[in-house]
């Protein structure tokens, strides 16, 4: 649905107006401090770009996630109706292993199809940004899979999630929002150990995850022929992709008589017959790239090759920021293990044992440019450190430099902030905001979010996991549903 500038910049005033109205209050400064940065605009790059591949603004997004190469893909329908390939984003961190999330504490990311809605939409992340992946889905619980918070956000750094930069987190929440204001009620993630192609599946046949994994590419294929979003069910406690039927699917219960159209069936069905024959030929052959085994995750050769020639201590944490073109990677973050670090946490894994810390407290906060929607209606060159009333009024708005977080001008590298005067735990989870059984399923400003609150769903779909506030976070208040401030506008 387009709407006027006029109505977009009263959309945005009200957002405002309400965020200031109804968020926590910092505990330094005692004003309240709203975050702008989940109302950034588009840059006009990212819109150019949009035109430039038939797309539109507000049209719907699909995103597609592979581990193994460290990258997540957005795609967007253009004007034929298809998905097409809008960007690459390369993956700052993620962690564990190739392979599903099983349990609790086992530091994998997920893999599998998920469901995102507006209310797994977390503008209030103590992660820049974030977005629940829903994580567990209908097939997690039907095969008793545990665990919660397991999102995609800033701050480069994981513990089971996909971790980008807070530049590339702004853009792609953008783009997530946009499609939610064009009406699209939901997109799919669609996460992967690698991208499933004939070499990949031939290389990691002998894995113990192949029977899960050639299930995936089975949506994985649907995709591939016919560029639009697999529709996703679940029975017998396994995928099924784009099925009609008159009965009900059940998670735990056997698959009702379903049908496939004729068309996509016999496009799924040759291509699967072609990647076979090929998959064949290359074991026949031999000689495949060896398959690495990942002691803890992660990151992109952007990322790698960045801090490669920083500072790097025996933990694997960089002591400078690093800054690359797709984003500035904090200071004190852990990179993936290698060598003598990789043995050490290996063994750390098997235990059960190992905790990450997200971003130490033992370096300054660097400023961060204020700016961005509303920016120059604040801003004051000169001030002291500790702040006039202008500084406290860009504070207010969230446009000001921070210590605790960065402005919602395009998101600059962020270092250890500090929110209270402790020290932040090194195992920060991101519980996302809260949402009550009767909350409207348009919501996408979460209700309360106690440094990365709980992500709940209604209680049908995903069970309160009773997490507490992490000592140590900033607190915030319900921040109230988007849609039913604005519902009456769209």
């Amino acid at each position: 649905m387009n709407r006027s500038p006029l109505v977009r910049s009263l959309l945005a005033s009200a957002a405002i107006l309400a965020a200031v109205t109804l968020a926590g209050c910092d505990p330094d400064s005692g004003i309240a401090t709203p975050t702008l940065r989940s109302l950034q605009p588009l840059s006009p790059q990212m819109i150019a770009e949009i035109e430039k591949r038939n797309m539109g603004k507000e049209s719907p997004i699909l995103v597609r996630i592979f581990k193994e190469e460290s990258e997540l893909e957005v795609w967007k329908e253009d004007q034929s109706g298809r998905m097409a390939l809008l960007k690459t984003y390369p993956i700052c961190r993620w962690s564990g292993d190739l392979g599903p999330k099983i349990r609790e504490g086992d530091r994998q990311a997920p893999e599998g199809f998920y469901t995102i809605t507006p209310s797994l939409m977390n503008p209030n992340s103590s992660y820049y940004l974030s977005i629940n992946m829903g994580y567990p889905n209908a097939y997690d619980r039907s095969n008793n899979r545990t665990g919660a918070f397991l999102m995609i956000h800033g701050d480069c750094s994981s513990r089971g999630c996909y971790a980008m930069t807070d530049e590339q987190i702004a853009e792609i929440y953008a783009l997530a929002r946009e499609s939610f204001f064009g009406g699209q009620s939901s997109f799919q993630i669609q996460a992967f150990p690698f991208r499933m192609t004939p070499q990949n599946m031939a290389r990691h046949r002998n894995s113990p995850h192949m029977a899960f994994w050639r299930m995936l590419k089975v949506g994985y294929d649907h995709f591939e022929v016919t560029r639009q979003e697999p529709k996703v069910d679940v029975c017998d406690r396994r995928y099924v992709f784009n099925t009609e039927s008159k009965g009900r699917y059940v998670a735990t219960a056997a698959c009702p008589a379903m049908t496939t159209p004729d068309d996509v069936l016999a496009a799924v069905r040759n291509k699967q017959q072609r990647d076979e024959a090929q998959i064949a030929d290359l074991v026949r052959r031999g000689n495949l790239p060896a398959v690495r085994s990942f002691a803890d995750g992660g990151m992109h050769p952007t990322f790698a090759s960045a801090v490669s020639s920083h500072n790097v201590d025996d933990d694997g944490v960089v002591r400078t920021r690093v800054a690359t073109a797709a984003g500035t990677i904090p200071a004190n973050i852990r990179t993936p293990p290698s060598g003598a670090q990789a043995s050490r946490a290996t063994s750390k894994t098997a235990t059960g044992s190992v905790s990450e810390p997200v971003v130490r407290t033992d370096t300054a906060s660097a400023p961060s440019a204020g700016g961005g929607m509303f920016g120059n209606l604040f801003s004051s060159s000169g001030a002291s450190s500790g702040g006039g009333v202008m500084d406290r009024m860009r504070s207010m708005v969230g446009l000001s430099s921070s210590t605790s977080e960065p402005a919602a001008a395009a998101p600059k590298g962020k270092t250890a902030p500090t929110r209270t005067a402790k020290t932040k735990p090194a195992d920060k989870k991101e519980p996302a905001a809260k949402q009550t059984a009767t909350t409207s399923p348009g919501a996408i400003r979460p209700k309360s979010e106690p440094a990365e609150p709980a992500q709940q769903q209604t209680a049908s779909t995903q069970p309160s996991s009773g997490q507490s506030t992490i000592n140590g976070a900033a607190p915030t208040v319900p921040t109230g549903s988007f849609d039913n401030r604005f519902g009456a506008w769209r």
